[in-house]
């Protein structure tokens, strides 16, 4: 049976029966029976529970770029799945109907950890993504899911905008192999106005997963027109990531798309994301991408010594592989930054969904 209210942890009691979460940086208070921000952490008799363990949005299998992870054992599928709720206050959410909703009782599809794993590993799926809305908010689930992939060799990935304390960040990113992190802008203001969060935290969490993890990482910038796509901020932003995190590290820049609280912004067009990347390029980052637009060029890897493509993509479709076995451009052997095996034998793009304990 699947459990739906689960022990959480990152918590201590204060006064009057109320108790103060310490997942992440908004440290909400808590009285009886109130949840916090994310609407899935509630004091129960004085103890933080967990709403949503074991339920899901849903379960469906997706390319590994549609993450995105370009770098990342490209062309191979990922078992991908969400919860509801989230700890950010993004006015433009892209996900709105899943990190909003407060219906947890109606998500689609229920799995403990071990038949997640097990589902992957028969459905021959090299890894499984926490995604759609935040894991963060559903740190032991998602924990207790990357334990029992990795007793049957099977990779986790965490898409996350990063928003969490220390204890629980060491204690997440142990166990996932690759991440993806929303850098939502590099300006405090932005943070602040249009997620009602800070900045320096998610710069603490890229830093914990560079210099203290041997997690892969990459970082998604999503670029909305008269917000955050100043020259100076992107160049800011690239620079930093250089400097802190290392030029190998893949930048994607996507498209804002009209939703939730900000319908009225237009979507980004796609020049803007090609003037980001070149900008962030020429501030010495090795792999840009563009991402929500039909862009080739963009989305595709070059080789940053010789100019030759390593690997050529069409949307999440693979064109061209010139990578040697060991990660090497087969043109002037210089290593391209990654987690890669030989070339993969991608099945034909598209969703299909898995639902685990019932295949």
């Amino acid at each position: 049976m699947t459990t739906s209210s689960h022990p959480a942890r990152y918590w201590e009691p204060t006064d009057k029966g109320r108790i103060k979460c310490l997942l992440c940086p908004r440290f909400c208070t808590l009285a009886e029976g109130q949840e916090g921000f994310c609407w899935v952490r509630k004091n129960e008799a004085g103890k933080l529970v967990l709403t949503n363990y074991g339920k899901s949005s849903g379960f469906c299998v997706d390319p590994i770029e549609k993450k995105p992870l370009n770098h990342f054992y490209p062309g191979t599928e990922v078992l991908s799945f969400g919860t509801a709720g989230c700890n950010m206050g993004c006015k433009f959410c892209q996900n709105w109907d899943i990190s909003k909703s407060r219906q947890v009782e109606t998500l689609s599809s229920a799995a403990e950890p071990d038949q997640i794993a097990v589902s992957a590993l028969s459905n021959n799926i090299k890894s499984v993504a926490f995604t759609y809305n935040d894991p963060v908010i559903f740190i032991e689930y998602a924990i207790d899911t990357a334990i029992e992939c990795r007793k049957r060799n099977i990779r986790t990935v965490a898409v996350t905008a990063g928003y969490i304390c220390d204890e629980p960040r060491t204690d997440f990113f142990k166990y996932i192999d690759a991440a993806n992190v929303d850098l939502k802008s590099f300006s405090e203001n932005f943070y602040q106005k249009y997620t009602g969060t800070h900045l320096q935290p998610i710069l603490e969490t890229l830093m914990h997963i560079r210099r203290h993890t041997e997690t892969w990482l990459e970082i998604t910038t999503l670029i909305i027109p008269g917000l955050n796509d100043n020259e100076k901020e992107i160049e800011a932003e690239a620079k930093w990531i250089a400097e802190n995190l290392g030029p190998d590290t893949p930048l994607h820049f996507s498209a804002f798309h009209p939703a939730w609280r900000m319908t009225e912004f237009p979507a980004t067009p796609p020049s803007i994301l090609t003037q980001a990347r070149e900008i962030a390029m020429r501030e010495g980052l090795r792999y840009v991408f563009t991402g929500n637009v039909h862009d080739s060029t963009g989305q595709s890897t070059w080789c940053h010594n010789c100019g030759k493509i390593l690997i050529g993509r069409d949307w999440y479709k693979l064109l061209e592989w010139n990578l040697t076995p060991d990660g090497r451009c087969s043109s002037c052997g210089t290593p391209c930054a990654g987690v890669f095996e030989e070339e993969p034998l991608q099945p034909e793009p598209g969703r299909r969904r898995v639902f685990p304990g019932r295949i």
